[in-house]
């Protein structure tokens, strides 16, 4: 399993920090303010920055916590920067569970099309969801993304 370690305090070359930001990029808090120190651009919600990407759970006036249905195109995005850079490894932190105050039942189906890419690696308790959405899905003849 690629799962992201709880607690990243150093970074490989090619690993990039995935955090939850807010539409208007003020990263003050969290896993946003742990990102500005590998490269986090104040004012840049969503995308690369530095050793960092930002995928927004908090509207700009960082009062209301994005639907999911709202987090599902920045995480959309992610999973097409990912594949076009497979030579990073992408450490996926509990997007929109901290802060934002969703729960991984929540996020994790979000990243159902991870799970066949070997350079995003995501938290345990997103996989111990996916895992679960997977088993149901082999059951009906499904495939991940469906």
């Amino acid at each position: 399993m690629r799962i992201t370690p709880e607690n990243i305090t150093k970074l490989e070359s090619n690993q990039i920090f995935v955090f939850g930001s807010n539409q208007s990029g003020r990263h003050g808090k969290g896993a946003a303010k742990t990102a500005l120190g590998w490269g986090a651009v104040w004012g840049q919600a969503e995308g690369i920055q530095g050793k960092t990407y930002g995928i927004p759970s908090k509207d700009k006036s960082i009062r209301r916590t994005l639907r999911i249905d709202e987090i599902k195109p920045y995480v959309d995005r992610f999973i097409e920067c990912a594949q076009q850079h497979p030579k990073l490894t992408f450490l996926v932190t509990e997007i929109g569970c901290g802060l934002a105050g969703l729960k991984p039942k929540q996020v994790a189906p979000l990243f159902v099309n991870a799970i066949e890419l070997e350079n995003i690696w995501l938290p345990a308790r997103f996989w111990h969801k996916l895992n679960r959405v997977q088993g149901e899905n082999e059951k009906e003849g499904k495939s991940y993304g469906e």
